[in-house]
């Protein structure tokens, strides 16, 4: 089996970081080598999702602070219009005929 450091398409850096220079389409020199070439990108896409799980993870307690703001928005605005409802109630009440405390 070819090694990637014997390889003229695989470069193995100062810090022991493997990069492969080819291509699993065109010109892989063995089959171990598209195996190798998967298990690199499997670990980029591994690191990828890590990344954005941080991410997510620092923006976890601004969403919450923006979530209960605009709930609170929300609910101001739903008190600031409920003398829209209770006015269009009390016109209802008025249709009704009243007779006085004592009528059935």
């Amino acid at each position: 089996m070819l090694q990637c450091s014997e390889c003229e398409f695989g470069e193995v850096g100062p810090d022991g970081q493997v990069r492969l220079r080819c291509n699993p389409f065109s010109n892989i020199k063995e089959p171990e080598c598209v195996q190798k070439w998967q298990l690199l990108k499997l670990d980029a896409i591994h690191q990828a999702y890590r990344a954005t799980l941080e991410q997510y993870r620092r923006l976890a307690p601004l969403q919450e602070k923006m979530m209960k703001f605009m709930e609170k928005e929300i609910d101001d605005i739903d008190e600031a219009d409920k003398w829209k409802t209770g006015y269009e109630e009390d016109e209802e009440d008025d249709d009704e005929p009243t007779y006085g405390p004592l009528s059935p």
